[in-house]
């Protein structure tokens, strides 16, 4: 795969109609085989959606490199930094990042001049080799 197939950069608005968008559109630039990069693109969009704001702009930025992919959404909103949380069985939700958690090699938050950026990383790529923060 070439660099410029490598590398996904997408800015939209924090909709809840683009998570299915950016799976999809995941799956295209990446193959079937990216099922759990799908589900983070969702997961972390669905978290700025809920969040942040419906319809805040957003970045998403999903780049294969060697073995892993990292998935990065980008958006505006600073108000409180996200974290896993305890759920239980009768919550109807909050288990966004706790699937994030369990799929990623790796994830984390980085503070911006102007918001933020929720990261991760996904083993299974092509090749060989990783990616650095």
């Amino acid at each position: 795969m070439g660099e410029s197939d490598s590398v996904m950069e997408v800015s939209l608005l924090a909709l809840p109609k683009a998570v299915a968008e950016l799976r999809r559109a995941v799956r295209d630039r990446f193959g079937d085989e990216g099922g759990e990069v799908q589900l983070c693109v969702s997961e972390l969009m669905a978290n700025v959606i809920r969040h942040v704001g419906e319809g805040v702009p957003v970045t998403v930025r999903v780049a294969r490199a060697g073995v892993r992919t990292r998935v990065a959404v980008s958006d505006a909103g600073l108000c409180v930094l996200p974290g896993v949380s305890a759920v239980t069985v009768h919550d109807e939700s909050g288990r966004g990042l706790l699937l994030v958690d369990a799929v990623a090699v790796r994830w984390g938050v980085e503070r911006g001049v102007v918001g933020k950026t929720v990261w991760c990383e996904v083993a299974g790529g092509e090749g060989e080799g990783g990616i650095s923060p």
